[in-house]
């Protein structure tokens, strides 16, 4: 069976997730993931669009990472980079929560994959 677009995109950021569980399994038990087509009105300066952000834990709820799936599919058109942007997304904000730097979170950021 074929599978949407937005089921692709989705099933690119939780390969994302899995890579990054294995090492980072216990920090990551609580955070959400979540996919949104675009960020909120307001949510970044008027001359950015982000790709994702990370959303700290507070007193209503778990820590959370969005991917924005428009503005990375407008980023990176072919398949394969889009998966590498899901990625290097994913990584970026998971970082951001751990107070590390990407490279920490994973060894092969920013790296081709091909």
């Amino acid at each position: 069976m074929s599978r949407s677009r937005s089921e692709r995109f989705d099933a690119l950021v939780l390969d994302a997730v899995e890579a990054l569980e294995a090492r980072w399994r216990s920090e990551l038990s609580r955070v959400e993931f979540a996919v949104e087509d675009v960020p909120s009105p307001g949510a970044s300066a008027p001359t950015t669009v982000p790709l994702g952000r990370a959303f700290p834990a507070g007193p209503t709820g778990p820590a959370r990472v969005v991917v924005y799936r428009r503005p990375v599919e407008l980023r990176a058109k072919e398949p394969s980079s889009r998966a590498e942007l899901v990625h290097d997304v994913v990584v970026e904000c998971v970082a951001d929560l751990l107070g590390l730097s990407p490279d920490q979170v994973d060894p092969g950021y920013g790296e081709d994959r091909d």
